[in-house]
């Protein structure tokens, strides 16, 4: 697959008369950060579940590279083991160490023997990240990670996961339902609808962004536009 991590070519997945993806065409390369955008029951978790080989299409081919690891909205930690042992699950002892490593790079250096309980819903996320991270992934898949976060835990966690993208450069699939986490984070964004790309496009713009960047702006109208969402409402202030 030479550069390129992730290749979907004419994939369609149906769910008894529903079809959620009609023909889809997708590449991601490595080290490129991919957010995909769209109204609740559009396919994108069937998408990434696809991606994380969790489903198989109806048609067409799904094709990435096979160092792939998954970071979903819940953290999913086993409650019964210590973070340490979250983070290694699955792996020999002798990936301890790589724990360790990957618990630092994620800021809970001395959290290695918490329990799961102890822990804030952010710090739950980070180690489920540094669970990922340890694998050493090549595609890594980002089911709404952040959205059970409170505002500014949600911040902080995005600035640490394009931190650590930037740093170990796997080929990212973010699906959210927020326009700005995926203007801030993603070197593309696309928005599905009606089984296809409705939009596609690069961000084009440099690292950090600024929310009131005029360019920002006018990217953030058109998703928004393709999302179905009037942008003058959508940005009007709530009075209340």
């Amino acid at each position: 697959m030479s550069d390129v991590a992730v290749r979907l070519a004419g994939v369609r997945k149906s769910f008894g008369p529903k079809t959620v993806l009609a023909g889809i065409d997708l590449e991601v390369r490595r080290g490129e950060f991919f957010a995909l955008l769209g109204p609740s029951g559009t396919g994108k978790t069937t998408l990434l579940r696809l991606l994380a080989g969790l489903e198989v299409p109806d048609a067409g081919t799904v094709l990435a590279a096979p160092r792939r690891t998954t970071v979903y909205q819940e953290p999913r930690l086993v409650q019964a083991r210590r973070v340490l042992a979250n983070v290694t699950l699955g792996l020999p002892r002798s990936s301890r160490d790589a724990g360790r490593r990957a618990l630092a790079e994620v800021g809970l250096a001395g959290h290695e023997r918490a329990w799961p309980a102890t822990l804030s819903g952010g710090e739950a996320q980070r180690v489920a990240l540094a669970r990922a991270l340890v694998r050493d992934p090549q595609v890594l898949l980002l089911d709404e990670p952040f959205a059970a976060l409170d505002a500014l835990t949600r911040l902080q966690m995005q600035d640490l996961v394009a931190e650590l993208c930037a740093r170990h450069r796997p080929a990212v699939v973010l699906v959210t339902h927020d326009v700005d986490e995926a203007l801030r984070l993603a070197d593309r964004v696309a928005v599905l609808r009606g089984g296809t790309f409705a939009d596609d496009r690069e961000v084009g713009l440099p690292r950090p962004r600024d929310r009131d960047d005029p360019a920002l702006a006018d990217r953030r109208r058109a998703l928004l536009s393709h999302l179905g969402v009037e942008p003058a409402s959508a940005l009007t202030p709530d009075p209340h």
